[in-house]
């Protein structure tokens, strides 16, 4: 059977690697991007968001998520929850209706979409005629309302989605019931609003754009009250006890109306302008809240003086004396109160204020004085400055992750101490096996701290490296400070803030020693910081030292940004990480790449002009190394000149191609006219293109020029204690790659423990590896005498790690963009290498050690490398031998951002940026696996009219009497059964899913 079976084919191993690997996207972490609609269920607790790309998410208490997808990917308009049910209804903006329900399937709750629906009018009429603008579900679950820009009520009937004609509230039917002197039939186009009564389910309110409310009756299908408003209506709300509504105008006015038993023509109670006199804007939505001590909630959005405060997204709340308008840095889209639902209630008694901005998700607690900020434990702006560069550290110290949530909880004293409000479902997904960091660097200069154990991106702690340096910022400026008199009361909230002081603040690299507590920060200006970790408040003068990476030589000018000035005086540090060293780049220019080892102390940096050593013991540099190629002019014009020197390149580099190309056709052919000179050179311009777009398929290795731009960039510094001089001595080495496919490897001699202050560390340039291909350097690694990567710094001592096995012969792996290399130590003689731009067509961009352990047993683990290419799939390779295992589609190979954003774990998970703002998780590894796992159980219902539901696979949309409920259940199980096997999306979904395609 040998014979038949491929070429390298064993089916032991492919067994093994069905235990070992498995792709999912789990989750995603973050702030929907370009969120559109909001909805809340106080019957399940759930809140929704539904987003431009069609996208609707649910959430619930912590780890409860849901996520469904519309089909169409248009936007959510509206999102509204059945009532009493475990379903909802999306109107998108294509006018389209989508119902969806939570059902139980594995013993884990699932959101799916039943049906969709078009709402169609009569044949010729204009599309305004079915145009949806207010949904109103009604308290029966049996029927929506829908209300159209053309006036007209459409009744729908639920689960079905079919409409029921005989019942649809036509403008005419409307105005047969109202008295001609107070209205005309413009006066019912364009439904804005419908409420249902809260105390007479019979009876819905419906609110027109002109102004014009009438409160109708269902059962005798006619107006029993009519309200003329004087303004554009722009929304409706409900008093609990039904005796009284409040409507909101596009003046910036509110207006109580009374709602009497006889039939008298209704007067206003009030009319009130919050911000008058003056012009204000429109007050879109508005909430009257009852409390206990009588004195109301009045709670809104808008309505601010459109000359001074027209640009400010705000909501105002009142109550009594107090008054506040929480002023947002992005638009609001919509916003919900979370009060008591139970219908026995007398008072509404509002707890909490729930936001959705368009960059973020703000609660205010409404019960604890001055209306603080609720810490939210998932929905982090991750952007609140853009991001721009992540680090992942796997398995903290518990030690070292109490002493970060301390540092954490001192910078949260500011917010709420009330429980998470939105506290649905139930999260049944096990605990994380470990603790898990991931660290975001950010343009504004902070880094942040977010615990990515679980499901639930929390942020842990913020620092600031603004302190350090000197900025236009005053860093005590407090933007939330209002003086006593201002009005309006205007009170800054939320975390979004994008503009940055200063852009070399920026954050490009970030290491952490998790057994030290050590952390390294460089930035956009060549400023590299070193930490350590401090539990109490302190104030001391941070010491600075120079690196002069071109060592003074000639002809060099920096063209780009200088770099920061830092303070002289004493910096006050809040607790956590405080720098004590800061070394300076020069030429400033952007740090490339960052390696530390707390052991021996040492922090390397490498910029496009070289890289150094430094000892932050002794705050002392060690030594530079200018890797600067004769050519490299493009890295010394820093980032804004070069993006103009790159086109101009181009420019010239066609002009060229075009001139050679028209002079040698004068030379083949002798004269031509002008218009086939123009129509050839057109056709070249067109293949050149063409061919530069296919250029990483096709491109086989081949030797690039010494003389290409940013050879010199570092791209990677490595750590390693191996055999570099010789085979019977080790010691400690730095490494680092170029974008020239150089290899700079450093012998390092570091004293030790008891002389370490006394005796400087010195580094002696020991190897020079020029790979034949130049292509860029992106990883290097030594693997010790058992083909084992070596351990991180403090591992070993921390009994986390075996001890190297340092009496076989080590292996260094050079890692380019193009190829997987490994040599022998010391001798660096070519033992192994696997081509993969060649085979593959494609290049490295990230690349990692990752542990990956059977899903079968405990007992089998292995290292092997996982790779991102720049067509956005992910290879596992295997260790020492190059072998391809396995390769998946990961990001589309568009998304140059999401790549270029992708962090590998440590033991076979990963992150990407799928927008600004939202990171996808995904695993390659069967054992590691954090992905939502949660069930929505119904709660019983108390009121009279409503039935008792028990989990949200029984949802009875329909009433129907005890005698027939059995038979009904039966049949609709059928249906859906035959319905299910019949419909060809949940087939190719099944199939998708049995083939791992999810």
């Amino acid at each position: 059977m040998r014979r038949f079976l491929r070429p390298g084919h064993d089916p032991v191993r492919e067994r093994l690697k069905r235990d070992l690997f498995q792709f999912n996207k789990t989750v995603e972490h973050g702030f929907p991007h370009q969120p559109s609609a909001l909805g809340y269920s106080p019957f399940l607790r759930l809140m929704a968001i539904g987003t431009r790309s069609g996208a609707i998410k649910l959430y619930g208490a912590p780890g409860v998520e849901f996520m469904g997808l519309h089909e169409e990917n248009n936007t959510v308009m509206q999102i509204h929850f059945i009532p009493d049910q475990c379903q909802l209804v999306t109107l998108l903006d294509d006018n389209s209706l989508h119902l969806w329900s939570l059902k139980q399937h594995g013993g884990a709750s699932e959101l799916l979409e039943e049906h969709r629906f078009t709402l169609k009018g009569p044949p010729g009429s204009p599309p305004s005629a079915t145009q949806v603008t207010a949904v109103l579900p009604h308290s029966s679950r049996e029927v929506l309302y829908l209300g159209t820009e053309s006036g007209s009520i459409f009744v729908v009937e639920l689960p079905s989605l079919g409409v029921l004609e005989d019942r649809t509230i036509s403008p005419e039917a409307v105005l047969q019931r109202i008295p001609e002197d107070n209205c005309s039939r413009r006066s019912c186009e364009l439904v804005e609003a419908l409420r249902e009564h809260p105390k007479n389910p019979d009876q819905i309110l419906i609110g027109y754009s002109r102004g014009l409310i009438v409160l109708w009756d269902l059962q005798n299908n006619k107006a029993t009250h009519h309200f003329l408003g004087s303004q554009q209506l722009e929304n409706l709300y409900w008093q609990r006890d039904g005796s009284k509504f409040i409507s909101c105008h596009y003046d910036g006015s509110y207006t109580q109306w009374p709602v009497s038993s006889d039939n008298r023509q209704p007067e206003p109670l009030e009319n009130t302008v919050p911000y008058g006199p003056f012009p204000c804007k429109a007050i879109s939505k508005i909430y009257w809240q009852t409390t206990k001590n009588g004195l109301p909630y009045i709670i809104f959005q808008g309505g601010m003086p459109r000359a001074s405060y027209g640009d400010r997204h705000s909501i105002s709340v009142i109550h009594g004396s107090q008054q506040t308008a929480f002023d947002f840095t992005s638009r609001v889209i919509d916003f919900f109160i979370i009060f008591s639902s139970d219908p026995a209630a007398e008072f509404d008694d509002p707890s909490a204020l729930v936001v959705l901005a368009e960059e973020e998700l703000v609660v205010i607690d409404l019960k604890s004085a001055g209306w603080p900020a609720v810490h939210p434990p998932y929905l982090a702006s991750l952007h609140c400055s853009a991001i721009t560069c992540s680090h992942h550290v796997s398995n903290i110290p518990l030690k070292l992750w109490e002493r970060i949530i301390s540092a954490g909880s001192k910078q949260n004293i500011h917010y709420s101490s009330m429980p998470w409000p939105i506290d649905g479902g139930t999260n049944i997904a096990p605990d994380p096996p470990q603790r898990d960091l991931l660290l975001t660097g950010h343009e504004d200069g902070t880094v942040r701290f977010w615990d990515a154990s679980g499901v639930c991106l929390h942020l842990l702690y913020k620092l600031s490296t603004v302190r350090v340096f000197l900025t236009d910022a005053d860093p005590n400026d407090n933007m939330n400070t209002l003086g006593e008199d201002e009005w309006p009361p205007l009170r800054k909230v939320g975390t979004f803030d994008p503009y940055s002081d200063d852009p070399r603040l920026g954050i490009q690299k970030i290491y952490l020693c998790k057994y030290s507590g050590y952390l390294a920060v460089a930035g956009t200006a060549g400023q590299v910081l070193v930490m350590e970790l401090n539990d109490e408040d302190a104030e001391h003068v941070v010491d600075h030292a120079e690196a002069d990476l071109l060592q003074d030589q000639e002809g060099y000018r920096w063209k780009g940004h200088e770099k920061l000035k830092t303070r002289d005086s004493p910096v006050r540090f809040e607790a956590g990480f405080q720098p004590f060293v800061l070394v300076q780049c020069q030429p400033p220019a952007v740090v490339t790449s960052l390696a530390l080892h707390s052991e021996w102390k040492l922090v390397a940096f490498g910029t496009s002009h070289g890289f150094g050593l430094f000892d932050h013991q002794q705050k002392r540099l060690v030594f530079v190394k200018c890797t600067l190629h004769p050519s490299d002019q493009l890295a010394l014009e820093g980032p804004l000149s070069r993006v103009k020197s790159l086109k101009k390149s181009l420019r010239q580099s066609f002009r060229r191609i075009r001139r050679s190309r028209v002079s040698s056709r004068k030379r083949r052919g002798g004269s031509g006219n002008a218009s086939e000179v123009q129509e050839a050179n057109a056709k070249f311009d067109q293949d050149a293109l063409q061919e530069m777009e296919l250029a990483p398929v096709q491109r086989k290795i081949e030797a690039r020029s010494a003389e290409d731009s940013f050879t010199g960039f570092v791209r990677t510094l490595y750590f390693a204690d191996t055999f570099l001089r010789d085979s019977s001595r080790h010691c400690p080495s730095l490494w680092a790659g170029t974008n020239g496919g150089t290899v700079y490897a450093f012998c390092l001699r570091v004293p030790p423990a008891e002389r370490r202050m006394d005796e400087p560390v010195r580094a002696e340039q020991a190897k020079e590896i020029q790979l034949m291909h130049r292509a860029p350097v992106v990883g290097i690694l030594v693997l010790d005498g058992r083909s084992t990567p070596l351990p991180e710094p403090l591992e070993v001592a921390h009994d986390l790690s075996k001890s190297p096995d340092m009496q076989g012969s080590h292996q260094l792996l050079v890692v380019s963009e193009e190829q997987f290399k490994v040599f022998t130590l010391p001798k660096v003689s070519s033992k192994l290498k696997l081509k993969l731009t060649a085979l593959e067509g494609c290049r490295v961009r990230k690349v990692t050690v990752a542990n990956f352990g059977s899903c079968k047993t405990d007992d089998y683990s292995e290292n092997d490398l996982a790779v991102l290419t720049n067509l956005g799939d992910i290879q596992i390779i295997s260790l020492p031998f190059l072998k391809l295992q396995i390769r998946y589609p990961c990001i589309r190979k568009e998304d140059v951002s999401g790549i270029a954003s992708c962090v590998f774990t440590k033991y076979g998970q990963g992150f990407y940026l799928i927008s600004p703002s939202e990171f996808e998780r995904f695993s390659l590894s069967t054992k590691w696996l954090v992905e939502p796992r949660c069930i929505v159980d119904v709660p019983e219902v108390t009121s009279n009219n409503h039935v008792h539901n028990k989990s949200g696979t029984e949802n009875a949309a329909r009433k129907s009497s005890p005698g027939d409920c059995g038979e009904d259940e039966r049949k609709s199980g059928r249906l859906m059964e035959h319905a299910l096997l019949n419909d060809e999306k949940v087939l190719k979904e099944i199939q998708s899913t049995l083939e791992g395609g999810r």
